[in-house]
C-alpha cells in the first residue's frame, strides 16, 4: 500500500497522514567530503503505512541499508527528516532516540545477534529489561506460541538452529509491540527452507496482529512475501511493486540493471 506524503519546503511537516508507521522527506545521506564523498541517500521521500509489509530493493549501491539505517535511527541523515508517527527522529538528542529504539522500534538482522550465554527466553527480554520495562506475560507466552518456540526456551543458541535462532530474534522484536519491525537481509545466513519459514513468520505477523514490517532484501523470492516492494537505484527512488511475485521484482530488478 502506498501512502503519499506531501512536503512543502520552508514550511514545519505536518502531523502524520493517517495509517502511516514511518515516512522520510527529502532524506539524504553524504559520506565523505569533497570529491571523494559519496552520496548514499540523493533526497527520498517515502512512507511506510501501518500494518504492512514492505521490502526494499536495488542494486548494490542502491542506498537501500542507508535508508533502513536512517529510518530505523541508525544511522543520521546529513538532510531532510525522519518521522516514527508523529515523532521526529532526526530532532532527537542521542539519549532520547535510544529510548525510541528501544521502546518503539524492532530489529532483525542477518547475524541474529544473539548473546550464546544466554537461553532463548533471556535473549527474546533483554532488550526490554534494559529499557526498563517488564514484558507482559500473555503476549510473551502467545509470540512465543506463534513462532514454536516454546519447547526451546531453555536452550543457548549454540543448541538452536539457525531458523530457530532467527524466531528468537523475532521473538525479541515483536514483543515489545513496536511501531516497526526493520529487518536486514533476514534470511542471509538461512538455508532456503528456513528462509521461507521466518519470511511466512514476519508475513504472518503482519497479517494476524497488525505489525509493520519494513525489510531490506536483495532476493526477489524473498520480497514476493511482501505487500509492497520499494525501489532504489543511485539513492533515489525508482519506482514501486504492490502485490509483488518472484518474477515482477527480478523483471524491476533487470530494468534498473540490477
Amino acid at each position: 500500500m502506498s501512502v503519499p506524503v506531501m512536503t512543502v519546503p520552508g514550511e514545519p511537516p505536518a502531523a502524520a497522514p493517517a495509517g502511516v508507521a514511518v515516512r522520510a522527506a527529502g532524506l539524504r545521506k553524504t559520506y565523505g567530503k569533497g570529491e571523494t564523498a559519496v552520496q548514499a541517500l540523493a533526497g527520498v521521500d517515502v512512507a511506510f503505512a501501518r500494518g504492512g509489509f514492505t521490502a526494499i530493493m536495488g542494486p548494490s549501491g542502491s542506498g537501500k541499508s542507508t535508508l533502513m539505517h536512517c529510518l530505523a535511527g541508525l544511522d543520521t541523515a546529513t538532510a531532510g527528516q525522519v518521522w516514527l508517527g508523529d515523532t521526529e527522529l532526526t530532532g532527537l538528542r542521542d539519549d532520547a532516540l535510544t529510548a525510541l529504539r528501544r521502546q518503539r522500534i524492532g530489529f532483525v538482522f542477518q547475524a541474529f545477534n544473539l548473546l550464546p550465554v544466554l537461553p532463548a527466553r533471556e535473549n527474546i527480554v533483554l532488550p526490554m529489561q534494559l529499557a526498563g520495562s517488564r514484558p507482559d506475560s500473555g503476549w510473551f507466552d502467545d509470540v512465543v506460541a506463534r513462532l514454536g518456540l516454546r519447547e526451546r526456551l531453555g536452550h543457548r543458541p549454540h543448541e538452536l538452529s539457525g531458523g530457530q535462532q532467527q524466531r528468537v530474534a523475532i521473538a525479541r522484536a515483536l514483543l515489545p509491540r513496536p511501531d516497526v519491525v526493520f529487518a536486514d537481509e533476514p534470511t542471509g545466513n538461512l538455508d532456503s527452507r528456513s528462509g521461507a519459514e521466518v519470511l511466512g513468520l514476519l508475513r504472518s505477523s503482519v497479517r494476524e496482529t497488525g505489525q509493520t514490517v519494513v525489510m531490506v532484501t536483495h532476493d526477489p523470492s524473498a520480497a514476493a512475501y511482501a505487500d509492497r516492494v520499494v525501489l532504489l537505484a543511485d539513492g533515489r527512488l525508482a519506482g514501486e511493486l504492490t502485490d509483488p511475485t518472484a518474477e515482477t521484482v527480478l523483471d524491476a530488478l533487470r530494468g534498473l540493471g540490477a
